[in-house]
């Protein structure tokens, strides 16, 4: 109660210029806005190559030591970091396999695969028609990115598995490595391809001539040669025909007869190996 003999004054809030506090984790329908890079390998891929890209960062305890320099980072682009509980972090990355780190990032979109630029970068190339599982897709980018294949392709097949959260984790930081690049209306492409490149195609066929992986290498240095394309179909039903008639001859990896075939991920590392190495 004010004194007697005096008016009442209006109350006055304290005001304090404070830290900003990092928010809590994202609600459920900002997270899908959102790409979640779950694991240490890819998120420190990401922050490697593209930090600007980062919106959040969120991880645990466990893992606070090895993200100082990602908090900088955020802290330097006035972006919120958190570190949570475990079961927070599960649910910032929408799985219990997150690697104690989850980075959220704006979506990328794939370039268009320019055969003009191919002809004058003269590189390998790996490419993915229906390759539907996203772990192999995952896989098959981290193998590129371990052997420095510098680009893969996917085609436009319904079932083609493109980049995802799944992928990405898989991955362990193999999408900052390798240019993923989109290649619609496959078969004209290869046609046209083939004017730079030997296109092949890996499939059971026992209507055409094959040969093995050891037709990728050795191309390199020699004069008049055109570097590999490799073409890898859907885990159980190939390459689909029209795709297959667009490649020049066909690429099988013999094995013991025990087992019909490989996985299609294992099947890209021992081909991404030999391209790779030319």
């Amino acid at each position: 109660m004010p004194p007697r003999g005096r008016p009442p004054q209006p109350s006055r809030a304290r005001t304090r210029t404070a830290a900003p506090v990092p928010p809590s984790a994202p609600e459920p329908t900002e997270s899908r806005k959102l790409f979640r890079v779950a694991g240490l390998s890819a998120v420190s891929a990401l922050f490697a190559h593209e930090p600007e890209r980062v919106e959040r960062l969120f991880f645990d305890e466990r893992l606070k030591p090895a993200v100082g320099a990602f908090c900088k980072a955020m802290a330097a682009a006035r972006k919120p970091y958190r570190m949570v509980e475990g079961d927070e972090l599960a649910k910032v990355a929408g799985t219990v396999l997150h690697g104690g780190v989850v980075a959220l990032m704006a979506p990328r979109t794939l370039p268009l695969f320019d055969t003009e630029a191919a002809r004058r970068a003269a590189e390998p190339l790996l490419i993915l028609d229906g390759v539907g599982n996203p772990h192999n897709l995952g896989a098959i980018l981290r193998t590129a990115a371990f052997f420095g294949l510098p680009r893969v392709l996917v085609s436009d097949h319904p079932g083609q598995a493109l980049p995802s959260e799944a992928a990405y984790r898989v991955a362990e930081g193999g999408f900052e490595w390798v240019t993923l690049e989109r290649a619609p209306a496959l078969p004209a492409v290869l046609k046209r391809l083939r004017a730079s490149h030997r296109v092949f195609g890996t499939a059971l066929d026992q209507t055409r001539p094959t040969v093995d992986a050891g037709a990728l290498t050795g191309w390199r240095g020699k004069q008049g040669a055109k570097p590999p394309a490799v073409v890898l179909g859907n885990e159980e039903d190939g390459i689909p025909p029209a795709t297959l008639a667009a490649c020049e001859a066909v690429l099988t990896i013999p094995g013991s007869g025990r087992v019909q075939s490989l996985n299609v991920a294992a099947t890209a590392a021992i081909l991404i190996h030999a391209l790779a190495a030319g």
